[in-house]
């Protein structure tokens, strides 16, 4: 009887090493939060109160721009574990 679900799961690099594919992906990603920061960012400088509609949208935008970073950076499998 295999026990493969002992095995631990070998990291494997995000989008397979392809550094075109997280590059386009990544600043597409950036320019989409950008685009996103862009809306609520114009109303609250004409000092408009900001509403729970802005707080959301600014929220995601800083989510798709860790996302973004993420995926540029490419942290997955670059740390390894000391050997005893």
């Amino acid at each position: 009887m295999s026990r493969r679900g002992a095995e631990p799961a070998e990291a494997r690099p995000l989008f397979g090493g392809c550094w075109s594919c997280r590059l386009l992906s990544g600043a597409g990603l950036l320019l989409a939060a950008l685009w996103v920061y862009r809306g609520p960012r114009g109303a609250l400088r004409s000092g408009a109160p900001p509403s729970m509609a802005a707080i959301a949208q600014i929220t995601l935008a800083a989510g798709l721009g860790a996302w973004a970073i993420v995926i540029l950076a490419d942290p997955v499998g670059r740390r390894r574990r000391p050997e005893p």
